[in-house]
């Protein structure tokens, strides 16, 4: 079953950037919503509830009821993109997509690597995760909430591929099944460092017999 979260909203007149510094220099948020055959709708959300809720879901796969003041019944959306500042963490914009009854929708669902392969546990080898997260297409009630992997039976040079994951029904995968989703790597060799042997001191014997002999009178 999907994540599901609630956000308040509100409606928001002015989309000028003057408008949009107002905006946040009241602890709000310019966002806009928008949806197939639908007009755009500019909406402002509190800066610390968004931020708040942001970091308790996985954002890409979550659906969010947006709570319009004003309106009787919240908007079910996903989060197409979060803009944040270059200097500070702060939320500069969102973007939010509605979604519809019936009508699938892509999202990335995160990829967690379950237990530790038995080519770690008892050859020292290197647990490698090459996808991160699922691209997929589904009916919104049916977006999975992250996709588990078990690696326990993973030896040394042991793969997964993508192909080899477990969805559930009615959940396309939209990436090439060939491709390789994690593996197990032979533990790394440091190379001993080499002893260079020191080069044995040489005497200049004719230049100490010149220092030490007596120097030549002149007729």
């Amino acid at each position: 079953m999907a994540t599901r979260a609630i956000l308040n909203a509100q409606k928001r007149a002015g989309t000028r950037k003057a408008a949009t510094r107002k905006l946040r220099a009241t602890g709000r948020v310019p966002a806009i919503l928008y949806g197939k055959d639908q007009e755009p709708l500019t909406l402002s959300v509190d800066a610390r509830e968004a931020t708040n809720l942001f970091q308790q879901i996985s954002v890409e796969n979550t659906i969010v009821d947006l709570k319009v003041e004003g309106d009787r019944e919240n908007i079910r959306t996903l989060v197409r993109e979060v803009q944040v500042a270059s200097i500070r963490p702060d939320l500069v914009h969102i973007d939010f997509y509605r979604i519809r009854e019936g009508v699938s929708v892509e999202v990335d669902v995160p990829i967690e690597l379950a237990g530790v392969p038995g080519g770690v546990r008892n050859d020292g080898g290197i647990l490698e995760q090459i996808v991160h997260e699922l691209p997929v297409r589904c009916l919104p009630d049916n977006i999975p909430e992250s996709i588990q992997v078990d690696v326990t039976p993973l030896q040394v040079h042991d793969s997964l591929r993508v192909g080899d994951l477990s969805v559930a029904e009615g959940v396309e995968v939209l990436i090439d099944f060939e491709r390789t989703l994690c593996l197990v790597s032979a533990p790394r060799v440091e190379a001993e460092p080499t002893e260079v042997e020191e080069a044995p001191e040489t005497e200049v014997i004719g230049a100490e017999a010149a220092e030490e002999a007596p120097a030549e009178e002149g007729d």
